[in-house]
């Protein structure tokens, strides 16, 4: 299994479709193929290590692969199909299938008298596939929503000025998590304010090779010249004050990755509609005062409706402090 782990890394870590990888055994426990899913359209994992052996050569095999073997005709026809019919006696995998179409393969290889084994190194793949799976299991893009503050909680001093509270290593982490998300979301409120590039750039200020989508939140009309239609990607607008109309969109257009950089009114919003899986907060050694809180109202009026929190870190970034963290009812995955 930790072989098929280390090939679903070779897959694409964007798109609509898991890394997933897959190893295949002879009835001795010799490795005798191995394969990985390349991204949509291509073969599946399984289907992708089965086509390395000649017709027969499955016949009593055992397959190990990372996510339970898909069970639906989509771009490609079912693993599970293509297994019983490789001739494979046992299969085990470390994940189960959460979507609605694609689930079901075990059953299936169950009744066709396939041996199965799950949950084999599950807590590994379920941190691996976290951003996949959370948007498997409930229909929406993984979102993080991220700021940097004072550690008073003032996102900016008292005329709005917000460059820089936060120092270069700490700047250069959210280029990292920009760089592994799939959208980049915020308000048109910090486009005027702030006229952010929206891009993921290195230690140099070079841009790197995967950059997100920004998208851009609100109703007001921001300047022609403004810095982010000079991104690598063209800018998706998302005319509407729904933050859940919005997710809605991201996830159809095929998101999965989603990072909420700002600001305020629009980090509040996504909280308040519960719809926030992580939390990437940057605390800087340093006191505003004001009224430049990094929050507004997320609609908490009393003490008992308290939106509770899981550190899952805490990291020293130069003079910095870096913290994740999730809904306290979210098990950190991995941990």
């Amino acid at each position: 299994m930790r072989t098929a782990i280390e090939l679903a890394h070779n897959g694409p870590a964007g798109g609509v479709n898991p890394r997933v990888g897959c190893v295949i055994l002879d009835p001795d426990g010799t490795v005798i193929a191995e394969g990985w899913h390349r991204g949509v359209g291509t073969a599946h994992a399984e289907v992708d290590a089965l086509s390395k052996l000649a017709e027969s050569g499955a016949r009593g095999a055992t397959a190990v692969v990372t996510l339970e073997p898909c069970n639906h005709t989509g771009h490609t026809g079912p693993c599970s199909e293509a297994l019983i019919a490789a001739g494979v006696t046992r299969v085990v995998y470390a994940v189960s299938d959460p979507g609605h179409a694609s689930g079901g393969g075990a059953a299936r290889l169950r009744a066709a008298g396939v041996e199965v084994i799950d949950g084999v190194q599950a807590d590994e793949v379920e941190d691996f596939l976290e951003d996949w799976l959370t948007a498997a299991r409930l229909g929406r893009p993984r979102i993080t929503v991220k700021w940097a503050s004072s550690l008073d909680g003032r996102a900016a001093a008292a005329d709005g000025t917000s460059r820089w509270i936060t120092g270069a290593a700490a700047r250069q982490r959210v280029h990292e998590q920009r760089k592994a998300s799939d959208a980049i979301v915020v308000g048109t409120g910090t486009v005027l304010a702030d006229d952010p590039s929206l891009t993921a750039r290195g230690d140099a200020g070079e841009l790197l090779a995967t950059q997100p989508t920004p998208v851009v939140v609100g109703m007001r009309a921001i300047p022609k010249d403004a810095a982010v239609f000079r991104h690598p990607h063209p800018v998706l607008f998302e005319g509407t004050h729904d933050v859940a109309e919005v997710v809605r969109d991201l996830h159809a257009r095929g998101f999965r990755r989603v990072y909420v950089e700002g600001g305020p009114t629009l980090a509040s919003a996504f909280i308040a509609a519960g719809l926030v899986d992580e939390y990437a907060i940057y605390l800087a050694p340093t006191l505003l005062g004001g009224s430049r809180l990094a929050l507004g109202d997320i609609g908490v009026g009393t003490i008992g409706e308290q939106r509770r929190l899981r550190i899952r870190s805490v990291e020293n970034l130069g003079v910095d402090l870096f913290v994740s963290a999730v809904p306290e009812h979210v098990t950190p995955e991995g941990d």
